[in-house]
């Protein structure tokens, strides 16, 4: 593919200087670019990588200094934002799958719309519904009366249980599981745990994408709802009747528990921990590896185990270092009052 400099400065609005008929064939990190290459700079983390870099372009913010003449600068606002732009327009993968592999069982009840690609080994089941342009790859299953949108993605290996609906432009990486039973037991008078049944779905709506060996568990009654737009990374576990807000992100190896409700535009970095029966309100960040153990109605940073706003967090961290000289100096405080008994009780 060769792409040319006037063609990639129109698209971002970017303004070029040096050789404006270069034309470039690849994207690369700065740090690995070669000729031919477009790469970006956008953190000052990696300023120092510029000098050597052999990348015949390079996207840059307004007003950088451009201290090298062999190589091609277009300046914008936000290079990493110009950079994505290009990347989703010139170099968004393909996955080949067209029509419907022989070795595929599609029960005679569902419905597939035009377009729909199915791979090696997919079962199909009773009563499904696929929308056009959809693709579902190798050793997939698809269980009974399962709804898939238009233009979806459904990777190798993934299987979605009964019942469950999927909307539009759905991505759902592989090894992924929609629809597993909740962790639902009742200890009986002998102790011993007897199973609850799970007689809900999982709804995904338009624009979600499942990252690798996801589990969003069914509902035990009604549904358990990833709304418009959420990204879940891979490792990521979602227990039954939990609802996550629009344009939530999810990072991986977090655990959310049961009927948990989670607001809009919030973010859970990795290794998070929630509790069931919260919620989160509206634009709440949970850092990494923190314990969420009731609901946080108000927007912001949490931090921590049990997680609390960013500032109280950081004030307890910033002191805890200083935990051992405390402890010497309660010691000696305590030897001081000790003495000072002693000297009182002599008078």
């Amino acid at each position: 593919m060769k792409i040319s400099i006037k063609e990639i400065a129109s698209l971002i609005n970017g303004n070029v200087s040096g050789d404006i008929n270069i034309e470039i064939s690849n994207v690369a990190k700065i740090e690995e670019a070669k000729q031919g290459d477009l790469t970006f700079l956008y953190l000052p983390a990696y300023d120092k990588f510029f000098p050597a870099t052999q990348a015949s372009a390079i996207i840059v913010k307004t007003g950088f200094s451009k201290s090298r003449n062999d190589i091609t600068y277009i300046e914008v606002d936000s290079p990493e934002k110009a950079f994505f732009t290009i990347l989703k327009k010139f170099f968004t993968p393909e996955f080949p799958l067209n029509g419907i592999d022989p070795s595929a069982f599609i029960h005679p009840t569902a419905k597939l719309a035009e377009n729909v690609a199915v791979g090696k080994n997919v079962v199909i089941s009773y009563g499904c519904i696929i929308g056009a342009d959809t693709k579902v790859f190798h050793n997939t299953v698809v269980s009974d009366n399962v709804s898939i949108g238009e233009g979806c993605l459904i990777h190798s290996n993934v299987s979605i249980r009964e019942n469950c609906i999927l909307g539009n432009r759905v991505i759902i990486h592989s090894g992924s599981v929609v629809g597993s039973d909740g962790f639902g037991y009742s200890p009986n008078e002998k102790g011993e745990y007897e199973k609850i049944p799970q007689i809900g779905n999982v709804i995904i709506e338009d624009d979600v994408e499942l990252g690798s060996n996801v589990s969003i568990d069914r509902a035990a009654l009604g549904s358990t709802i990833i709304k418009r737009g959420c990204k879940i990374d891979n490792l990521v576990q979602i227990a039954h009747n939990v609802i996550l807000g629009e344009d939530t992100v999810v990072s991986a190896q977090t655990g959310v528990s049961g009927s948990t409700k989670i607001g809009r535009h919030c973010i859970l970095a990795g290794q998070a921990g929630l509790v069931g029966h919260i919620e989160l309100g509206d634009n709440v960040i949970i850092t990494a590896q923190s314990g969420v153990s009731k609901s946080i109605p108000k927007p912001g940073y949490y931090s921590g185990s049990p997680a609390m706003e960013m500032r109280s967090y950081q004030k307890m961290q910033a002191q805890v270092r200083f935990i051992p000289d405390y402890a010497d100096r309660i010691k000696e405080l305590e030897n001081q009052v000790k003495s000072l008994k002693e000297l009182i009780s002599k008078k």
